[in-house]
């Protein structure tokens, strides 16, 4: 049987999201639907909120996106349900994508929609010139505790970091995509192979940085000879316990 553009596109956009969850330590969903047409998009990261009038961080965040009879000519719906603090995002949870609200592009994939909201929680995207959040673009534009993005992670973490990690001196290229990797499981895959004493300091690593993020530290980062390049440190918001430095970039190994 002949089956119409807008259904494989929505099979296509499945299957790109199955791979997308693959690659990322982040990005999780749920789909109804036969071929799937509404999403539940789940973040896991640090973002921001704002409870009693203080600004927050935020860990998790789900994101509501229901593709329309006319999809993908006609924009998703998007709407944000978890609590958010974002120049471009109304506190009803209205989105919105700039020139994309108003000339939406067909060919923008739903893997492309995510990591779009991704880097706005993460504060990577944010306009305060025209907000749907006045008091989120003023607190955005003047503030100078925070600094952005609030996560350093790309939403496909796990194949950034397969193509830049080296164990123990011996450089492992990315390979073919391998299984999600969330911390604690999946680490040996996630670093092509690495031997068991290796995968194991990685995990100790992964376990201190991947603890929630309103968990205080339990101490500095685990000194198993692990040494991350291109440093990135993340401040502490305003009135919280200042965390120990979460770093993020190519990981080595020293004996």
């Amino acid at each position: 049987m002949h089956e119409s553009p807008r259904l494989r596109r929505l099979r296509n956009d499945l299957a790109a999201l199955e791979r997308l969850r693959a690659e990322s330590t982040v990005f999780d969903f749920r789909a109804q639907g036969d071929p799937p047409h509404h999403y539940r998009i789940h973040f896991r990261g640090r973002g921001l909120q704002r409870d009693d009038g203080k600004v927050k961080f935020a860990a998790a965040h789900q994101v509501e996106i229901k593709l329309g009879s006319s999809y993908p000519r006609s924009i998703p719906e998007i709407r944000w349900l978890t609590p958010v603090y974002h120049p471009n995002i109304s506190e009803i949870g209205m989105v919105c994508l700039g020139g994309y609200g108003t000339h939406w592009v067909p060919s923008v994939q739903l893997d492309e929609l995510c990591n779009m909201l991704w880097d706005m929680a993460r504060y990577h995207n944010y306009d305060v010139r025209s907000p749907y959040n006045r008091d989120a673009a003023l607190w955005a534009g003047n503030q100078t505790a925070i600094p952005f993005p609030t996560d350093p992670r790309p939403l496909r973490d796990v194949r950034e970091a397969r193509g830049r990690v080296e164990i123990e001196g011996d450089a492992h290229p990315a390979p073919a995509p391998a299984p999600r990797a969330d911390a604690g499981s999946g680490i040996r895959g996630l670093l092509g192979g690495a031997s068991d004493a290796a995968a194991g300091r990685v995990r100790r690593f992964l376990d201190w940085r991947n603890r929630p993020i309103d968990e205080p530290a339990p101490g500095p980062a685990p000194d198993d000879g692990v040494v991350i390049l291109e440093t990135t440190v993340d401040a502490a918001v305003a009135g919280d316990p200042p965390p120990a430095p979460r770093n993020e970039g190519d990981i080595l190994f020293i004996d």
